[in-house]
């Protein structure tokens, strides 16, 4: 498989798990809807505060596994990369292009943005660097 393969999996599927390093070593694994930018990194939001952001500025090399609708019998990627934080005001739209592709249009982006302000929402981008399996999906 190659990172084109995969950025193309991204592109239409957004069901994910971040492992990231806790600062005793221990991964962190979580639940992430992620979305690919025009240059094939992946995005990944979240609150300012959660512990997956923290965990990524201390040691930004990542891990993921994307996988298809399905539990049992989807397709799925494994992608490993440096993950970088974008904060606010930066992030306002890349949230709303995150949202596009991972959910859609929303029916009123003033109130949208004013919810991500509120709520510090910021990206965690990831230039992919390895991916797998070695097979296409």
């Amino acid at each position: 498989m190659e990172i084109a393969d995969a950025q193309k999996f991204l592109a239409e599927n957004h069901r994910g798990v971040l492992v990231a390093r806790k600062r005793d070593g221990w991964p962190q694994i979580v639940l992430v809807t992620p979305a690919i930018d025009p240059e094939g990194r992946v995005l990944l939001h979240s609150r300012a505060d959660a512990y997956k952001v923290k965990n990524v500025r201390r040691d930004p090399k990542v891990s993921m596994l994307v996988m298809g609708e399905q539990y049992s019998g989807s397709k799925y990627i494994q992608l490993h990369g440096t993950a970088e934080i974008i904060p606010q005001p930066e992030a306002m739209e890349l949230l709303i292009y995150w949202h596009r592709q991972a959910k859609g249009e929303h029916p009123n982006w003033e109130e949208y943005r004013a919810k991500m302000k509120e709520e510090e929402q910021l990206f965690i981008r990831i230039d992919i660097e390895k991916v797998g399996p070695q097979k296409k999906v």
